[in-house]
């Protein structure tokens, strides 16, 4: 068996932090353990600072996958020309600019972000303050390898932004309401950069059937591996939609350690 749960507002309690209970759980756990998470190598790593990671990492909703060293083992990326294509009908469309993810050079991670911020992204940029990976960029332009560009705003011009991309490219998106600010984000991937896709990959790397996969999450990008997954659980605080994808619904939230208590069963 291998179990594989999602971070923000799963695993992670909303203040970002994991409890002791959920360490001891983790670090204790008899079985394979990981995560699929959007965030990155190092802002995964970061926050599992006391977690003794074993196997590899579904990062970025899919786009990477990475041992816990850093290593990189795969990566499905948007191609600079096509990034730079989008990056600039959009902003001619809607007057808005990206965030982007990804490399230059693989394994030196970058956070690209515009002169002309909404005020959504500044509000997330008072994150990354003194962050190393952070370049801000006065005409922002896709990188070598582009993990995902992500859009921040309100729902109803993110929908909008979102159908034009859908019928001008062959892109994945995700549309989500940010889980810990008052908007929404449009997050565009490689058509196969989605956790579903990474987790068929991960199989083959441990060589597992999707018949011994458990998976933890509780947001709309965790609806495909959800479905493709033998067995999915979703914690209390899930989304409604999320909830009647999965096989079981945990009676506590992620600020209840509903992972953790769900696979105490198995220590």
């Amino acid at each position: 068996m291998i179990f594989i749960t999602d971070l923000d507002k799963t695993f992670l309690r909303s203040d970002l932090s994991v409890s002791e209970y959920s360490v001891d759980i983790w670090n204790s756990f008899s079985y394979p353990l990981t995560i699929a998470t959007a965030r990155s190598y190092k802002g995964a790593t970061t926050l599992l600072k006391n977690i003794n990671l074993k196997y590899p990492l579904i990062l970025l909703d899919g786009a990477m996958i990475a041992n816990p060293d850093g290593n990189v083992i795969k990566i499905n990326d948007i191609e600079k020309k096509t990034a730079d294509e989008l990056i600039d009908i959009v902003e001619k469309e809607f007057d808005e600019r990206p965030l982007i993810v990804g490399f230059e050079n693989i394994g030196d991670e970058k956070f690209l972000y515009p002169k002309k911020l909404n005020k959504y992204q500044k509000e997330l940029l008072n994150n990354y303050k003194n962050d190393s990976r952070v370049l801000n960029i006065e005409h922002i332009r896709g990188l070598k390898h582009n993990l995902k560009l992500v859009y921040l705003g309100e729902k109803e011009k993110l929908a909008n932004i979102e159908k034009l991309i859908k019928k001008l490219f062959n892109l994945e998106t995700k549309l989500s309401n940010d889980p810990y600010m008052d908007c929404y984000f449009l997050t565009i991937l490689h058509p196969l950069g989605d956790k579903a896709h990474a987790l068929k990959i991960l199989e083959e790397i441990m060589d597992v059937s999707k018949d011994e996969v458990t998976v933890f999450g509780d947001s709309l990008n965790d609806i495909g591996m959800f479905r493709y997954a033998k067995t999915s659980v979703a914690v209390k605080n899930a989304l409604e939609e999320v909830k009647k994808e999965a096989d079981i619904v945990l009676p506590h939230t992620n600020d209840e350690d509903g992972v953790a208590k769900y696979l105490s069963k198995f220590v």
